[in-house]
């Protein structure tokens, strides 16, 4: 009988030097900070541009007109569309100054 509670502890022993193992390799194969970048590499900035953020207006709209949100949420989903509006309606206006800057710098 004493054999068998060995035989059934050494599989929990092994399953516990294997997490033990995992965890002490972790750090030396990915650092608490993250991935160390190698020198010279440069990270792409996530590409986000305000045709996306428009495609997020629309989609908040279609979302809300098939009554997608609860009650409860509509106000925040209201604040939100209406601060994402104003957001794209001030860089459309900032985009039409610049250019009607660069006709008159060029003409």
């Amino acid at each position: 009988m004493a054999e068998e509670v060995k035989k059934e502890d050494a599989p929990a022993q092994s399953a516990e030097a294997t997490t033990n193992e995992k965890a002490q390799a972790a750090p030396a194969a990915a650092p608490a900070g993250g991935p160390v970048p190698t020198p010279g590499a440069q990270q792409a900035a996530p590409d986000l541009n305000v045709n996306d953020l428009n495609a997020v207006k629309s989609i908040i709209d279609i979302a809300t007109t098939r009554g997608a949100f609860k009650a409860n949420e509509l106000e925040a989903v209201g604040k939100t569309y209406n601060k994402l509006s104003a957001f794209l309606e001030h860089v459309t206006r900032q985009q039409q100054e610049q250019q009607k800057a660069q006709g008159n710098n060029n003409g």
